[in-house]
């Protein structure tokens, strides 16, 4: 059986979609000996390197580019009409970008139907466009991927997809998030960011569905407590702050008053976020919606509690090893509780520890590599 796999986000890692991609490529070889993988790429993505060797790469044409168009361009002709030519069986997007017209089997993976959900993410008539032709194209697939139960109901609801054609696979931390192995340059990723000896965690995007205002709101009542020992440290590159879609965090902290506790620390390398992990003392996720929101168990994998939202997808993945909560106050209680009830906070870590060793990407590739025999079969 041969794949195709679109991989227009091999080259941005620090991204869900760039991460799904990779582990599916990395763990897919093992799941059959007989499975046979080539990576698509855009013109614009560098060499991969360290690519297990029964996956082969190759490059669409130099009419595709970084830009809006060249990526539209790639999903809807480049992607399709390589797959085809090499003569593989199933074209799979691991991403919501999928081609309207596929002259193979075709698989996509639906991390999340944000824009459908909050209109927010859905303004200006480009971004219209391209939701309503990736909507009607999902449709059109053999099968479709959800990575949690809660993002399948979505992705019925919102594309009116049946039931029976989305399969869900778990997303997994890698085995890099671990509260010992890797521990040793802990304190030099301290020194790169500047970090306190303790430190309450944000790590994340800013738009609105982050809800990192929330967080901030909770400080008010933490700082009061032990805003100097336990300052709030929120990772991340901010965008450019424009009132709806990326409300202004900054200003916002200054009307709260609380930037005396507030650390900025801004992007961080992806091979730093386990070090930052294991380093803080909790690890905050207040986010109103995810697909899966991997970086909670990536948190809990290294050993530290994490305190979310009560977003429903939370509440199936995360169970009961995590603090959920529904509003600010709530918020700043569960922060305290774990910070200074140490038989409390050993509980919560057990529980995260044992939880995150439930997923693994070996299992949702076997999982995936079950949906491609599914659509060979014509079910």
């Amino acid at each position: 059986m041969h794949i195709a796999i679109n991989g227009w986000f091999y080259d941005q890692e620090s991204t869900g979609s760039g991460q799904y991609l990779r582990h599916l490529i990395k763990h897919l070889p093992a799941a059959a000996e007989e499975l046979e993988l080539s990576l698509i790429l855009p013109n614009h993505v560098g060499a991969p390197k360290e690519l297990p060797s029964r996956v082969k790469p190759i490059k669409a044409g130099s009419r595709n580019s970084a830009s809006k168009w060249g990526k539209v361009y790639f999903e809807q002709r480049s992607f399709p009409r390589i797959a085809r030519d090499i003569g593989a069986d199933i074209a799979h997007a691991p991403y919501w970008g999928t081609p309207l017209a596929c002259p193979i089997k075709l698989i996509t993976t639906v991390l999340d139907v944000i824009p459908l959900l909050y209109p927010v993410y859905n303004q200006g008539l480009l971004t219209g466009l391209y939701t309503s032709l990736v909507s009607s194209a999902a449709r059109g697939s053999g099968h479709i991927i959800a990575i949690s139960e809660t993002a399948k109901v979505d992705i019925e609801e919102q594309l009116q997809i049946p039931e029976n054609q989305i399969a869900v696979t778990y997303l997994a931390p890698s085995a890099r998030f671990h509260p010992q192995f890797g521990a040793e340059n802990d304190e030099a990723v301290r020194a790169k960011y500047d970090l306190p000896e303790n430190f309450v965690l944000y790590l994340g995007g800013f738009d609105w569905r982050k809800q990192v205002n929330e967080l901030m709101l909770a400080y008010t009542y933490v700082g009061e407590a032990d805003g100097d020992t336990f300052p709030l440290v929120i990772a991340g590159r901010e965008p450019e702050y424009d009132g709806r879609l990326f409300p202004d965090l900054r200003e916002y902290s200054r009307r709260l008053n609380i930037d005396d506790y507030v650390q900025w620390i801004g992007f961080v390398d992806e091979a730093d976020k386990p070090a930052l992990y294991r380093l803080a003392d909790v690890f905050v996720f207040p986010s109103l919606y995810e697909g899966f929101g991997l970086m909670a168990l990536e948190a809990m994998a290294s050993g530290t509690p994490v305190v979310t939202s009560d977003a429903i997808v939370f509440e199936e993945i995360l169970e009961d090893a995590a603090f959920i909560v529904n509003n600010a106050r709530e918020m700043a209680g569960a922060i305290l509780a774990l910070l200074i009830q140490q038989p409390l906070r050993d509980t919560m870590i057990n529980q995260g520890l044992a939880l995150a060793s439930n997923y693994s990407w070996r299992k949702t590739a076997h999982e995936t590599l079950a949906v491609y025999e599914k659509v060979m079969r014509g079910s």
